[in-house]
């Protein structure tokens, strides 16, 4: 097989079709799109629009809720602590907080606070400052000799800037 040899398989290259070329084509005259009305003509947005009579997204009751203020947390697991420790990314006589852990590059960007999982193992003795952290977490931190602070946040207190 040489480079003049290679073609696509059948038919999976589809000829598109050409409107409006006369009426022996197929698609000619009206171009498919019938005869007079809205959709005949070109600049149409009508997409759920019903001819007047109330739309269905309209007829159907809202369902849901969005909590405006929900929190959105930084999750990072044990593991993820330990691998940049070993690193030397972290530092791990210093306190672990949301900004070290930006700064460290194990989280993107800071969001409303840290909450710290029990995935993997930790054999660092590191003192975290977090907003959350679980039982497991807590229990293994301090197994390897180290402590876990919980921050509590002012939007988790129900406190306004006044």
């Amino acid at each position: 097989m040489s480079l003049n040899e290679i073609k696509d398989n059948e038919g999976a290259r589809k000829k598109r079709m050409r409107v409006g070329r006369g009426i022996g084509s197929g698609k000619g005259k009206t171009a498919g799109r019938g005869v007079k009305g809205q959709t005949s003509r070109t600049g149409v947005a009508i997409k759920g629009f019903e001819g007047g009579q109330m739309p269905i997204h309209r007829r159907l009751p809202k369902r849901g809720f969005h909590n405006i203020f929900a929190l959105d947390w930084n999750e990072v697991t044990l593991g993820r602590i330990q691998a940049a420790v070993d690193a030397g990314k972290l530092d791990a006589k210093a306190v672990v907080t949301q900004a070290t852990l930006v700064e460290a590059g194990v989280l993107r960007r800071a969001k409303d606070g840290v909450r710290v999982l029990g995935g993997g193992e930790l054999t660092a003795k590191v003192k975290l400052e977090v907003a959350h952290a679980t039982k497991s977490v807590v229990e293994a931190v301090e197994k390897a000799g180290g402590t876990v602070t919980l921050l509590v946040s002012k939007a988790e207190t129900g406190e306004t800037a006044a």
